[in-house]
């Protein structure tokens, strides 16, 4: 049978509000924690979170910005049963606002009353290289972005 395609599985990811969103700490530790996506995004292989420049994750992705991201939907893609992603990828932090007013949804007011304003506000952006994906069933990994290798003549 054939894989899914990434249009499949962001069609699948559109209506799940949270992922957990896992760095390396800087001693070497795995730390996960709950980011909001915000629903209604379509994933095209770029992620966006907002948090505080002052939070562990921040300080993470500053000394390894590898990430990794698990979803779950409630209910699979033919609506029968959940169906599991994961993604793997590299996390920058943007402190644009400009970039953050394309990507901000009123729902965010709750965790940040000052919008784009609020003092210390970054975003997080995640580039991933590969995702995988489960529906019970029938699994596959889906390469994103192909990592950049510098060689050097």
């Amino acid at each position: 049978m054939a894989g899914k395609t990434l249009q499949e599985v962001a069609e699948a990811m559109r209506d799940i509000d949270f992922t957990i969103l896992s760095t390396r700490t800087s001693d070497g530790a795995i730390s996960g924690r709950p980011m909001s996506n915000n629903r209604e995004v379509d994933f095209d292989g770029e992620s966006y979170f907002f948090a505080l420049d002052s939070t562990r994750i921040v300080g993470d992705i500053a000394h390894d910005p590898q990430v990794g991201m698990g979803f779950q939907s409630k209910s699979g893609m033919l609506g029968m049963k959940p169906f599991f992603i994961t993604v793997e990828g590299f996390a920058e932090t943007v402190r644009d606002k400009a970039q953050f007013a394309a990507h901000w949804t009123k729902d965010l007011d709750r965790w940040f009353e000052q919008g784009i304003d609020t003092p210390g506000l970054v975003m997080i952006k995640v580039t991933a290289e590969r995702l995988h994906y489960w529906d019970g069933g029938e699994g596959g990994e889906i390469i994103v972005n192909a990592p950049v290798v510098v060689t050097h003549i």
